[in-house]
């Protein structure tokens, strides 16, 4: 039987009219009061990112710092100026002059040392200096790929929520459209008023949800506007991506070299491991004790007039041969060749592990799903009209919503876990290796 929509009050016609309107221009009219709605690229992001991040600046200054004490290392020890004058001798202060045999009288020395380290230590802080200017550069490395691994979670991710976002705007329009003719015929007293409140209670749980979405799209806004240091009220919208769903397969042991290469967490484990025997060759070559030269003038003081000499002195390795801070660089280079053992063992999982998850990503977003879900589309607009048409009873047309609702939303989430995959697997192999 064809219903026919008749019997409406003027009241109920205006009352669900505004309601369709605002349902379905709410959302409009949110984004128009932000004036400035950024459309960005990944590109763009990354790039206002890379030009913008406060922390990366940080990193960079920290960079800069540990350069200028590579240029400290490389500097000699100052010379040391000794001097002894006399101020009072026989009754007199300063007796400086001459005698009357012509010769001097007063008494002073001067002296000036200067150390000399031997066994090559001054070298041996210069690779430590460089070894650790390196260290802070992998560390900034390591930072600015966690801190470009979140902005592309949260790219990403605003995509799903803004994708999921519409669905919801579009099924309650359909459904505020399909209520006015519920209520038209609650009217007329061809339906019954539990079937009007089904639909209705739809409604309310589908704004629900819109809710905590929309609370959801905040906290990464939120978010990808601290990465982007952004701090006005602009909200940022996201420009179509690539699916990341090549159908390239890679050998893992060619990811795991590549990881090797280009992963900074794992390059810091080597680094240390370099930095840990510079130091043990350092410490080794302290037992070697420094020289320190010391040309000397004495006036009036020695057996002769004017005395020039030259002093030498170095401390004897007798007690202290540095034997504590050598065992203990020992250790630590042998503990660090395990951690680095543990680093690669841990990033030959991580990036198996996410290579696999890439891999069934790309095989359940196939040909065949794609074509799936167009087919279940067309079925959902056929579904409605036969509800509409009375031709399916209330309970055919809310499972099959229900379903449909949840199969595009696990279609945009299936999207996001494709380019989360894609993600994590370029972030342990430190480079993009799937575009």
């Amino acid at each position: 039987m064809q219903i026919m929509f008749t019997c409406v009050s003027k009241k109920s016609v205006l009352f669900f009219t505004a309601l369709i309107f605002l349902s379905v221009t709410s959302p409009m009219h949110s984004q128009a009061q932000m004036a400035d709605t950024l459309r960005l690229g990944l590109q763009d992001m990354e790039k206002r990112f890379l030009d913008s991040n406060l922390v990366l600046l940080a990193g960079h200054y920290n960079v800069d710092a540990q350069k200028a004490l590579i240029q400290q290392a490389r500097l000699w020890d100052n010379p040391v100026l000794n001097t002894d004058q006399v101020i009072a001798a026989n009754g007199k202060f300063f007796p400086y002059g001459k005698n009357a045999d012509g010769s001097y009288s007063g008494q002073y020395y001067i002296q000036i040392q200067q150390l000399i380290k031997t066994a090559g230590k001054r070298s041996k802080l210069i690779d430590l200096a460089t070894t650790n200017t390196k260290l802070s550069e992998l560390q900034l490395q390591d930072v600015l790929r966690n801190l470009r691994y979140q902005l592309r979670i949260d790219y990403y991710t605003i995509i799903q929520q803004l994708d999921t976002r519409a669905i919801y705007i579009e099924q309650l329009a359909q459904l505020n459209k399909l209520l006015i003719g519920m209520n038209a015929q609650l009217n007329a007293g061809n339906i019954a008023q539990k079937d009007y409140l089904r639909i209705q209670a739809l409604v309310i749980s589908l704004e629900q949800d819109m809710t905590e979405l929309n609370k959801s799209i905040a906290d990464t806004q939120a978010d990808l506007k601290t990465i982007l240091q952004i701090k006005d009220n602009n909200f940022i919208k996201p420009l179509p991506a690539a699916d990341g769903a090549t159908t390239a397969l890679v050998d893992t042991e060619i990811l795991f070299e590549t990881g090797k290469k280009n992963n900074p967490a794992y390059l810091l484990q080597q680094t240390q491991t370099l930095f840990q025997q510079q130091n043990l060759s350092y410490q080794k070559a302290l037992r070697v004790p420094d020289i320190t030269l010391g040309p000397n003038f004495d006036r009036n003081s020695s057996f002769a007039p004017n005395y020039v000499g030259l002093g030498i002195s170095l401390p004897l390795p007798l007690l202290n041969k540095n034997q504590g801070n050598i065992k203990s660089a020992e250790f630590g280079v042998k503990q660090q060749q395990t951690l680095v053992l543990s680093a690669e063992t841990e990033l030959r999982n991580n990036i198996s592990n996410a290579y696999y998850k890439w891999l069934l990503s790309v095989k359940q977003n196939s040909t065949v799903q794609t074509t799936f879900y167009s087919k279940y589309q067309e079925m959902y607009q056929n579904i409605l009209t036969s509800y509409q048409q009375r031709q399916i009873n209330l309970l055919e047309f809310l499972d099959f919503f229900n379903d449909y609702t949840q199969s595009q939303q696990r279609l945009v989430q299936q999207h996001l876990g494709l380019q989360l995959a894609k993600e994590e697997l370029n972030y342990h192999t430190g480079t993009d290796i799937i575009k």
